[in-house]
């Protein structure tokens, strides 16, 4: 047991983490209005498409410049928690890994693992902060949704007067959903060996970082955005008349399919796909950065890259 403990918790392992944590933080305050149009696209049933431009347009001269930004501390809080757990998992079980046995199978199999750790441990912050980010907005369902501002706030409140089980809705999308991250990063972690290879040793230029991150993004937003769809609504608490409060999953992913047909599942996706494709390139290329920098000032190489 000690072995194991030797090789999960290690200085490489913490460098990951709190590099990938830093670098999502980085990523998200960049981008964050991006996100804020996509939350109002999927959770609004009565707000009209439009692109992502004109709906930043609109809620400015609605709402002001800063309800771009509703809800951002503890979106970040969340996001840097979130990461720092799944990039630590992620990391810690490569290194029980040889490097020969890395393939792209493995990396799917270790970022689902990653995920569904981070998932069961994370909910709870979602959860508060998708209500916090819709906050005075005309779609917030709980009681008393004022009396909380903060994401320590939130979680007691949600506790006290709606049950632990609440904090926890959504967590079957979510679980679901762990496929985005992991194909995210079985396509990044697969391109960037393919890249290593070609440039025979040389160091990785930033910007292949950039892009490769944003194609990985690409695909896994585009295979599962319906799921991420239903899973905002399950966190924030649905308003659809015919549905019980409780509904799961596949009920509300039939019921947007029966009313609104299969455009309806894809809702918001434009603004997801540029929020989350720009955010994770960003994350990607900070998180490689901060790595690279951290290691070079520690004179200290990582295992596995």
């Amino acid at each position: 047991m000690g072995g194991y403990n030797r090789s999960i918790f290690t200085y490489d392992t913490l460098v990951h983490a709190i590099s990938g944590a830093a670098g999502s933080v980085i990523a998200m305050a960049a981008f964050y209005p991006l996100d804020t149009v996509r939350s109002r696209l999927q959770l609004e049933e009565g707000r009209q498409s439009k692109h992502t431009l004109a709906i930043i347009r609109e809620l400015v001269a609605k709402e002001g410049p800063y309800t771009l930004y509703r809800g951002i501390i503890p979106v970040l809080q969340s996001l840097c928690a979130s990461n720092f757990v799944y990039f630590y998992t992620f990391h810690g079980l490569k290194e029980l890994r040889s490097r020969r046995s890395q393939t792209a199978g493995s990396d799917l199999l270790l970022a689902s693992i990653a995920g569904v750790i981070n998932v069961l441990t994370t909910t709870p912050l979602w959860v508060v902060n998708t209500r916090l980010k819709m906050k005075g907005v005309g779609v917030v369902t709980e009681k008393n949704n004022n009396e909380y501002t903060t994401l320590c706030d939130g979680l007691l409140h949600i506790w006290k007067y709606e049950g632990l089980k609440q904090l926890w809705a959504g967590t079957l999308p979510s679980l679901m959903l762990v496929a985005n991250p992991a194909i995210q990063f079985m396509t990044y972690e697969s391109m960037k060996r393919k890249v290593a290879v070609a440039l025979s040793g040389r160091q990785t230029p930033a910007w292949i970082f950039f892009v490769i991150g944003a194609i990985a993004k690409t695909i896994a937003t585009s295979l599962t955005y319906p799921l991420q769809l239903v899973q905002t609504k399950l966190r924030h608490g649905h308003k659809y008349p015919n549905l019980p409060p409780n509904a799961g999953t596949i009920q509300i992913l039939f019921y947007i399919l029966k009313k609104q047909g299969i455009s309806g599942l894809y809702k918001g996706m434009e603004a997801k796909l540029l929020q989350t494709v720009l955010t994770a390139a960003l994350m990607f290329l900070t998180y490689e950065k901060i790595a690279r920098f951290v290691f070079r000032i520690f004179l200290h190489r990582p295992m596995l890259r």
